[in-house]
C-alpha cells in the first residue's frame, strides 16, 4: 500500500519539472529573432484552412441566382475541390497539436493504469 502524501508529491514535483521545461522552451523561443523562423511559428499558430474558404465559396457561387447557370457549373467543383483540400491541408494549429498529444498521452496513462 502506498502513502498517498508521498503520491502527491510526487505528482508536484512532475508538475514542477513539466513547468519548469515548458519555461525554458518558451524563453529558448522567445530569444528566436529570425524573420522567417517567427513566420513559421506564427503560420503554426494561425493556419489557414483553404479548403473551407474554397468551401464557402463555391456554395455562395452555388447560391447565386442566374439564369445562365455558369456559377452553378463552377460552384460545385469548387466545394469538391475545397473538400479535398480539406482532406489534404488541414488548418491545425499547436493548440490542436497540443490537445491531441494530451488525449493520446492520458489514453496511454490509462491503459497502463489498466494492466
Amino acid at each position: 500500500m502506498t502513502d498517498p502524501l508521498r503520491e502527491r508529491i510526487e505528482r508536484l514535483r512532475l508538475m514542477k519539472e513539466s513547468a519548469s521545461r515548458r519555461t525554458s522552451l518558451y524563453s529558448d523561443m522567445g530569444k528566436i529573432h529570425d524573420k522567417k523562423t517567427s513566420q513559421s511559428l506564427g503560420a503554426l499558430n494561425r493556419a489557414s484552412a483553404p479548403g473551407k474558404k474554397m468551401q464557402k465559396l463555391g456554395f455562395l457561387m452555388l447560391w447565386i441566382p442566374e439564369p445562365t447557370g455558369v456559377t452553378v457549373a463552377v460552384g460545385a467543383p469548387m466545394i469538391l475541390a475545397g473538400r479535398y483540400l480539406d482532406k489534404k491541408y488541414n488548418g491545425t494549429t499547436l493548440k490542436d497539436i497540443g490537445n491531441n498529444t494530451h488525449h493520446t498521452l492520458s489514453s496511454i496513462s490509462q491503459f497502463k493504469a489498466s494492466l
